[in-house]
Formats: structure tokens, sequence, C-alpha cells
């Protein structure tokens, strides 16, 4: 890949700025792609967006940039896009600093923002030295997601598309789900959350089959029919549902008919019970009866270590097949519930007994 060290002023950057879902976000004139389909969407907060408008303030030099010039002379943003954007979003009044925006100010304080020197490498090459270059020259920033790097490899009018769903501030995925979602659209979290459902977590190959496909009505279709089941199946929210795959669930069960009134009571039964440490594995739970979800509470060694010496290290189940040998060590028998949680026994002290690790087994496949 060539590489070439350029001085360009944030006045030229910052020239017929734009930024809408239907032209992307441009600068230089309009020669400037400031945000490629391989980039991911503006992620600063306000406190990093300040800093950079305030290290220009100072005339401290900002990190450089990478630009990668296109045969027809055009460019995209390889790396500084959260720069890029922030300076311009400032120039264009999109934003205050300390009270004041741009026109605010002085037009000597505006010309040293707009005269302010930013050093840009242009960089030319092939898709895949851009890609490999883009990776590279992150690493020392802020961290791509995994979801980004997805991005970068299967672009195409479904990414686009599928983007202006999933990816972007305030899009109809977050504003329908973001109860039951966990992460950021920005960061792709949306985006491959709804993948990773309809796909049984295969992300790669879904995005691989569906590359080309000229819109991503499916997925979309898809996510809106989970998000439907769930509030229709539990009838009341709790902030445990946030973060549920709620597509494994959706794909096994959306055929089957609940009583939600009765769902709904054991759900609340069960956010009662202390022995329950996982709440969040209650909704798998209540769906599939695998106790496995909720994490139910382990005796402690104080109460083990206290039945054990209630029973003299005696296994009764040993006794009652009479075996010669029914003496053990503390550390060969392990608790058990007399009677199972699934029965409604507790984890207490009164419902444990130690049994040799042979019976114990043999208890838990019963």
């Amino acid at each position: 890949m060539k590489i070439e060290l350029h001085e360009i002023t944030i006045r030229e950057i910052a020239e017929g700025y734009i930024d809408n879902a239907e032209e992307g976000v441009k600068g230089y004139g309009g020669l400037l792609n400031i945000r490629p389909k391989y980039q991911r969407e503006f992620v600063y907060d306000d406190t990093k967006r300040n800093a950079v408008i305030d290290t220009v303030n100072k005339g401290f030099p900002l990190n450089v940039m990478y630009w990668v010039k296109n045969e027809d002379g055009t460019f995209e943003v390889l790396d500084g896009q959260q720069r890029t954007v922030s300076f311009c979003q400032y120039v264009n009044g999109d934003f205050s600093l300390n009270n004041k925006a741009f026109h605010n100010l002085t037009n000597t304080e505006k010309n040293a923002i707009l005269d302010y020197k930013c050093m840009v490498y242009f960089c030319e090459g092939n898709d895949l030295e851009k890609l490999e270059w883009f990776k590279t020259i992150n690493i020392a920033g802020e961290k791509l997601t995994d979801q980004e790097l997805r991005n970068a490899v299967y672009t195409g009018e479904w990414l686009t598309n599928a983007k202006l769903k999933f990816s972007k501030s305030n899009c109809a995925a977050y504003n329908l789900a973001n109860k039951y979602v966990n992460g950021s659209p920005i960061r792709q979290d949306y985006l491959e959350t709804a993948i990773s459902w309809i796909n049984d977590g295969k992300i790669e190959e879904y995005m691989s089959i569906h590359q080309h496909d000229p819109n991503a009505n499916e997925l979309w279709a898809y996510f809106l029919s989970v998000i439907t089941w769930v509030e229709s199946t539990f009838v009341k929210y709790r902030r445990e549902m946030k973060g549920i795959n709620w597509g494994a669930l959706y794909n096994r069960f959306h055929g089957q008919i609940f009583d939600t009134i009765q769902l709904e009571k054991q759900i609340s039964d069960l956010m009662m019970d202390d022995d329950v440490t996982n709440k969040k594995g209650i909704y798998s739970y209540v769906l599939t009866g695998e106790e496995k979800y909720l994490s139910l509470r382990q005796f402690t060694e104080s109460q083990k270590r206290t039945v054990y010496e209630r029973q003299g290290g005696i296994c009764p189940y040993c006794v009652n097949e009479h075996r010669q040998n029914t003496h053990y060590e503390y550390t060969e028998m392990e608790g058990d519930h007399i009677t199972p949680w699934s029965e409604g026994g507790k984890t207490s002290i009164e419902n444990c007994q130690m049994l040799c690790k042979e019976h114990n087994r043999k208890k838990s496949n019963n």
C-alpha cells in the first residue's frame, strides 16, 4: 500500500459536510466519504467529542489520520472518523462547547479552528489491503467489536439496509426492543443480536448467504416477530428480561400456546424464591422445565459440615443397603436435598443430608 503524508485544514475537511441516511457522511467538498461501509457509527460520547475541540483550540496535535485514495480521486476515512465527525459537527453548529456554539465565536477564534492543520496519510491499495490496514491501525484505538469487523467483510445493499434498521441511534430496533436487548445499536450490538437469533448463533454464515440481498426485510420481520411474541407471552415486564436469548426461546416455543396468567404466577413465585439465584434464568425455566437455568442455591460448607458431624460420617443409603463400609470422610460425601427443590424442598440445614458420592449421583439421576 502506497502512503503519503499531507497537511489538510479543518476548513477544507468541513467544506460541504453532510450527514444523512441517503447520502451518508461526506466532507472535503464532497470528495471525502467520512463513514465508509466498513466503518463503525459515531461512538464518541460528549466528553471525548469535546476533548477533540479542546485539543484543536489549544493548538495541540491530534493523532494522525488515514484516508484511502480511490482511483476516481475521492477518499475514504480509514482511521480518524470519530475525530473528523467531532470537529465537523462543531463547525456545522450541531453542538456547543462551554455554552458557545461555533457561530458565537469571534472571527479570530473561528479562523483558529478552521485553519488548524490535520496530519493525514493518503493510502492507496486494493480492498483487501484497505481492510487489513484498517484492522491494524485500529488496534491502538477504540477496539472494533466483532460485528464491526464482520460489517467490514460483508458489505453490500443488504448490510446498508440492515444498518438503517439496527445500527443507528434511536433506530427502529432500539425503539422497539431496548428493554430486551443489551448493548448499543451504534456499536452493532442490535444487529449482531438479531442475526444470532435468526441463525442460531451462526452470524457469519447468515451474512454470507444474504450479503447481496437487496434489503434486510427478512431479518427485520423476524426480529419484530420475536419481540411481539415476548411481549404477548410474558405479560408483565421485569428488568431481568433484558439480555435474555429471546431468539432461541422463540425459535423453540413460538408455535405453542401458553396460559399467560399461569405463566406470570409461576414467574412471580420463582422471583420470590431465595433458592433461585439466577432470576434471569426463570424465563427459560418456565418454558423448558430445566432447572439448570435457575442456578439453584447450594448448601454452604458450614451447613454440610454440621450435617456431616450430626450423621457421624454415615451415609444413610449405605446403611439401608447393609453395606459394611458406611463411614466416609467429609471430602467423600456431598450435600443432598432430602426433599427435592422441585417438590418444595428448601436449601436449609433441616432439608440437608450427606450422602456418599455414589448414592448422591444415583439419586440425582433418578
